[in-house]
């Protein structure tokens, strides 16, 4: 197979957030190329408001694995950093999410591709687009950056800076 750019969403608001994002792309790392990190931001729970806020961020991921192998290795690093299921939305220490993966659309049970919260998250969308602002959406044909600017919420994602340095060959 050949490699593909895969984005994906980091979340975490349980424990060290900061600590559990760069684990995150470290143990990520081990399985494709993190070919782009974006700034941490720090925005307030979705769909569940009786928890705490959240460190969010995304990257950019070069990888061989098909998408259901890369959503293997999502949960398998939330495992290992701790995430035990809760309520829908609930807290969490690690969330990993794929959001792009090239230009596949996928949509089974278990496995939506792109993500179908994008449109409405600007905390997905504010990250994402700081790496990957001419990616086009391939099912709304519309640029990251142009689903920012329309996306609601924007006012609550406050961009705290880059991530510390995570990992060998990896920058934040």
């Amino acid at each position: 197979m050949t490699s593909v750019t895969a984005y994906l969403g980091l979340g975490s608001n349980l424990g060290d957030r900061e600590g559990n994002l760069r684990r995150a792309l470290s143990l990520m790392g081990e399985h494709g190329e993190i070919i782009a990190v974006s700034s941490v931001y720090e925005t307030e729970p979705w769909g569940y408001a009786e928890q705490p806020s959240f460190l969010n961020m995304a990257c950019g991921f070069r990888t061989r694995l098909s998408p259901r192998d890369l959503l293997t290795l999502a949960k398998d690093v939330e495992s290992r950093l701790g995430r035990v299921p809760t309520v829908r939305y609930g807290p969490r220490t690690m969330d990993v999410d794929i959001l792009l993966y090239g230009d596949l659309v996928v949509d089974t049970q278990d496995l939506q591709i792109p993500h179908p919260g994008i449109p409405e998250r600007a905390f997905v969308l504010a990250p994402l687009a700081e790496i990957a602002p001419d990616v086009e959406h391939p099912v709304f044909k519309r640029t990251i950056g142009a689903m920012l600017e329309a996306a609601p919420g924007r006012e609550t994602v406050a961009k705290l800076g880059p991530l510390a340095p995570w990992g060998a060959g990896g920058t934040a």
